[in-house]
């Protein structure tokens, strides 16, 4: 007997048809022997709606309200799983992320998870019963209820499945896997049976959906095993796994994209030591999340420094910059997009960067910025060039052929 984390996005438990086809999923494995424990987010635009309703009200909601609005939509979701399960003759009990044991920092909207205490788990597990957890939520220290942030719930499942020691961890979305591209981009996109750790991390920060980083890190600190899979079928997932088998040829093996770039400047900074430290701090004190940074010595001892961020991020960015070098001269360039290829094959295989700048210049696509790791290589340009850069790209790297394709939606997740 197996024990099993099965964790499903929004648009599989958006109304109640859905709800009762995953409780009919997981009574079903739970009847093969199975010990199950559910993680759900809220139903389908249920948080987007919470946001939408505290927006009406005030332009400057306090982050604990926030939270404790928005943690009502998984409350919803797992009372009504519960139900939709004993309906099926099982028994079945659901917990919200506090009662669940997940304790977390005393930071609201974007808490980590600093502990789980999975007693109360087990003892449901013991009595026989199918155990519903609401994701994307926890409580502080103080017992106040915390949100998790973006990717909260399968960060959530992934927590869950380490402290559980469960022997696997699903992510049912609405697509089979993962793919080598988005398949809405490219019609060849082909589902991989399996990748590595380090390439699913490298994805999922490039702009892939399917799984988020935190969960991702989660899973590879623990060395949880992750299948991706879909929640409308019975089709074999991706396995994400320590190292993944390689196909034979397959350097590259997928490629994301992020059409939610901006590049900002800062011309003629000052060539102190201690510079780059104050503006890049100052902009973390801020929780910006600064991408590809590429500096150049201009003259007279000052310096040019152009960086990526999110559109998201732009106006607390520049606020941040203005005021705290108001003599600093700043650029933004918008509508760009980063193209990233990806490959745990590219570290022994030199050429692979010249192959892909070779491809974008043969499209008449000029690179902006570029950004390498060992297993990745990033490349920001026009974003009304993006889905033609992701196309030639899949096509050079031979993606196209890789395996019969299934294409499908993608799924967002909580």
């Amino acid at each position: 007997m197996a024990l099993i984390v099965k964790k499903f996005g929004g648009s599989s438990v958006a109304n109640a048809e859905r709800i009762q086809r995953v409780a009919r999923r997981v009574v079903e494995s739970a009847n093969e022997g199975n010990s199950v424990v559910v993680v759900v987010s809220a139903m389908g635009d249920t948080t987007d709606d919470l946001i939408d309703l505290a927006r009406q009200l005030t332009t400057n909601p306090s982050p604990r309200e926030m939270d404790m609005l928005l943690s009502t939509g998984e409350q919803i979701s797992i009372a009504l799983l519960a139900m939709a399960v004993q309906q099926l003759g099982h028994t079945s009990i659901s917990f919200t992320g506090g009662l669940a044991g997940i304790s977390t920092e005393a930071v609201h909207g974007r808490a980590r998870i600093t502990d789980i205490d999975p007693t109360r788990l087990h003892g449901a597990l013991n009595d026989g019963s199918i155990v519903i957890v609401a994701g994307f939520q926890g409580t502080s220290e103080d017992g106040s209820i915390t949100t998790l942030g973006r990717g909260g719930s399968d960060t959530t499942a992934v927590a869950l499945a380490a402290a559980l020691k469960a022997d696997l961890c699903e992510i049912y979305t609405d697509v089979d896997g993962v793919y080598t591209t988005d398949p809405r981009v490219v019609k060849a996109a082909s589902k991989l049976s399996a990748i590595s750790y380090d390439e699913m991390l490298e994805l999922a920060h490039l702009g892939a959906g399917v799984l988020h980083p935190r969960a991702v890190e989660f899973a590879k600190q623990y060395n949880v095993a992750l299948m991706v899979r879909s929640s409308f079928n019975h089709n074999p997932g991706t396995l994400v796994e320590e190292v993944a088998a390689m196909e034979q040829g397959q350097i590259v093996r997928g490629i994301a994209h992020d059409m939610n770039v901006v590049k900002v400047g800062l011309v003629g900074v000052q060539s102190r030591t201690g510079n780059l430290k104050r503006i890049f701090q100052a902009l973390a004190d801020q929780a910006v999340n600064v991408d590809i940074i590429v500096t150049s010595v201009v003259h007279d001892e000052q310096s040019d420094i152009s960086f990526t961020i999110g559109e998201d991020d732009l106006d607390t960015t520049l606020t941040t910059l203005k005021s705290q070098f108001p003599d600093v001269q700043l650029s933004v360039e918008q509508n760009l997009a980063k193209v990233s290829i990806v490959g745990a094959g590219m570290i022994s295989n030199p050429g692979v960067a010249a192959q892909m700048f070779a491809t974008l210049a043969d499209a008449g696509i000029s690179i902006k910025m570029v950004s390498t790791s060992e297993i990745k290589v990033s490349t920001v340009i026009d974003q009304d060039r993006a889905h033609q850069a992701v196309q030639a790209l899949h096509t050079s790297f031979g993606l196209d052929s890789v395996q019969e394709a299934v294409v499908a939606g993608l799924d967002s997740h909580a």
